[in-house]
């Protein structure tokens, strides 16, 4: 991430105290709930999930540092373990959703990668990224790793979507090229030991209430 996008030391600090704030409201929302379905208590882990994530990220990116916390997926609705209790082998199943929100910074890195070694054989870089989108991120995808395009979204135009991760025990290491023409088809849903959501649900939002309220409570 540029220098220029990092959050300032104050936000991050604003971005601890909202998690504070919201640990508080939580266990008060538990403690007084009405029944199994309380909304007061669902709002409060909503809140929890969205100050703790926006923590967790405002952290990385001013400090490169990390929080020990897992926000669960919104609906939890994982089936119960059906898998071996010692599996011989995994697989790890990501998605990223991105939106295109600047195409022209888009163009503009894929042509930098292009022009950096222009003699390299290699489909992508075979055409200019100036002729298009689609191209442009063949480019960029060819030559970042999918974690390095996540960790610099930004400066490449895109905006960051739901994610999830899902690791999933199978029984043997599959064939070379065995599942390559269908690779999410045929994921048991009994068999994900853990999976790993980031979405949108966790509505930041209720973080800025948050931020707005501890202004309010702070002494003038």
């Amino acid at each position: 991430m540029s220098d220029a996008a990092q959050p300032t030391a104050a936000e991050v600090r604003a971005a601890a105290e909202a998690v504070k704030a919201a640990l508080d409201r939580h266990l008060a929302a538990v403690e007084n709930r009405t029944g199994e379905d309380d909304p007061a208590v669902y709002d409060a882990f909503n809140a929890l999930a969205a100050a703790a994530e926006a923590y967790d990220e405002r952290l990385y990116d001013r400090y490169d540092e990390v929080t020990p916390f897992e926000i669960p997926g919104a609906d939890d609705a994982l089936p119960p373990y059906a898998g071996p209790e010692e599996p011989n082998a995994l697989s790890v199943l990501i998605r990223r959703d991105y939106a295109v929100v600047e195409p022209q910074r888009l163009l503009a890195q894929a042509q930098r990668v292009s022009d950096a070694d222009p003699d390299e054989e290699r489909p992508e870089r075979g055409r200019s990224a100036a002729a298009g989108v689609h191209s442009a991120l063949g480019v960029l995808f060819g030559e970042f790793e999918p974690d390095e395009i996540a960790s610099r979204h930004k400066e490449f135009g895109l905006e960051e979507g739901d994610s999830t991760l899902w690791v999933s025990v199978t029984d043997d290491l599959p064939e070379p090229g065995e599942w390559l023409s269908a690779p999410f088809e045929q994921v048991d849903p009994q068999r994900v030991v853990c999976r790993f959501d980031v979405s949108a649900v966790f509505d930041e939002d209720d973080l800025g209430d948050d931020l707005d309220d501890l202004d309010d409570d702070r002494p003038r």
